[in-house]
């Protein structure tokens, strides 16, 4: 009777958890898996919430100029985004530059397109701090276009094999 007890919450368990619908999301989040959290106000737009449902990624950059290491990842990261498909995927850059003239200076200097770099300010007073948790440093997110966070921290390199 025991067995029968058994197998039955078994088969029970087995069915609740395949019957939860394909489509359902973790929270927002900065882990692949996590549904990317929505940015406002950065730059000329108004809000980012990376869900573009034609399959295009998005590569969510955080740098600064101060900081060398992501100044030179941004500048590869841009150059690499350039050769591959313009409608696979999208750079968006961002900068916590404190001075705006030192983020449009840089940019220039970098001859990077102006149009997927964005300007955050003081990395201490910006919300994008806590929900990309750049506690530890600048990082970035490739991000489908669900939404979805698919990888963290992708060198130049592994960014062609991710897309296919």
């Amino acid at each position: 009777m025991k067995v029968k007890a058994y197998v039955l919450v078994g088969v029970a368990a087995f069915l609740s958890l395949s019957a939860v619908p394909k489509d359902v999301r973790s929270g927002e989040g900065f882990s692949p898996g996590d549904l990317a959290p929505r940015i406002k106000s950065l730059g000329n737009e108004s809000d980012f919430n990376f869900q573009n449902h034609s399959g295009r990624y998005t590569l969510l950059h955080f740098w600064a100029a101060y900081d060398g290491e992501s100044r030179a990842r941004n500048i590869k990261l841009s150059n690499e985004i350039s050769k591959l498909s313009s409608g696979k995927i999208a750079l968006c850059s961002v900068s916590f530059d404190e001075n705006k003239f030192i983020f449009s200076e840089t940019i220039r200097m970098d001859k990077l397109d102006e149009t997927t770099q964005f300007h955050a300010g003081r990395l201490s007073e910006s919300d994008i701090y806590d929900k990309y948790n750049l506690k530890k440093g600048f990082r970035n997110f490739l991000i489908n276009g669900e939404g979805l966070i698919v990888a963290t921290d992708v060198t130049p390199e592994e960014l062609a094999n991710l897309l296919h």
